[in-house]
Formats: structure tokens, C-alpha cells, sequence
């Protein structure tokens, strides 16, 4: 539930602190990579909005200082799009934690098969 605070900090201190328990481990570890994948996920919508809007400017066929067409279309899209992707993982951080606090072996999806390989845990974090 920290991370809904906290963002990517909170989980990563947990991770880092109770290393002990395989069940707080493995639920901030889960956490931890959700953040990551919202942050890359981001830089990556980031980059692909950059270089549209230099591909509209070079190759525009007018070369003013207003902002080209792509501009006025594409930043909706995005905003709705950071928009969704928050509210995804605001959710997921609220649903998972709960399913946590219940004492739950709660996976997300994907990224919860994943977390088990990095710590080597099978279902029920029966060690490997």
C-alpha cells in the first residue's frame, strides 16, 4: 500500500530491509517491478511523442514556429493514456496490497511469475 505513496521507494526499501521474509520480499519485489514497468512504459510513450513531434517539424512543408498538427493530436492521447496507465496501477497497488495484508500469495500478472524467478520461490514461496 506504500507505493501508492511512495511510488517506486517504498517498495524498493522493503525489498532491501526484510529480505528475511520471502512473503514481504516477494510482494515488494512485485511492487518494485510494476513501478518500473509504469516508469519505462512512460519514457518510452516520452520518446515515441519526441520524435514524432521533430519528424512533423523537419518534414513539415512549412517551416513557421507554431506547433505542427501532430502536436494537438498526439498529447490528448498521451495524457489519456498516463492518465489510464496511473490509474491501472493505483489499483493494482490497492487490490494487491489488500490481497497482501490478507496474507494472500497474491501474483500480478506477469510480473508475479517473474518476481518468483528472481527470488527462486515455487507456488506458496516453497523455496526452489
Amino acid at each position: 500500500m506504500l507505493q501508492i505513496m511512495l511510488w517506486w521507494i517504498a517498495p524498493l526499501a522493503i525489498f532491501l530491509i526484510k529480505r528475511d521474509s520471502k512473503f514481504v520480499s516477494f510482494h515488494a519485489l512485485q511492487a518494485l517491478l510494476l513501478q518500473a514497468v509504469y516508469v519505462l512504459t512512460i519514457i518510452a510513450c516520452l520518446v515515441l511523442a519526441f520524435g514524432v513531434f521533430v519528424l512533423a517539424a523537419v518534414f513539415s512543408p512549412e517551416r513557421s514556429n507554431a506547433l505542427p498538427p501532430e502536436f494537438y493530436l498526439l498529447m490528448p492521447v498521451l495524457w489519456l493514456s498516463w492518465m489510464g496507465m496511473g490509474v491501472v496501477v493505483l489499483l493494482a497497488g490497492i487490490v494487491y496490497g489488500v490481497k497482501a495484508g490478507r496474507g494472500e500469495w497474491a501474483e500480478y500478472p506477469f510480473l508475479g511469475q517473474l518476481a518468483r524467478k528472481i527470488l527462486k520461490l515455487g507456488p506458496d514461496g516453497v523455496p526452489l
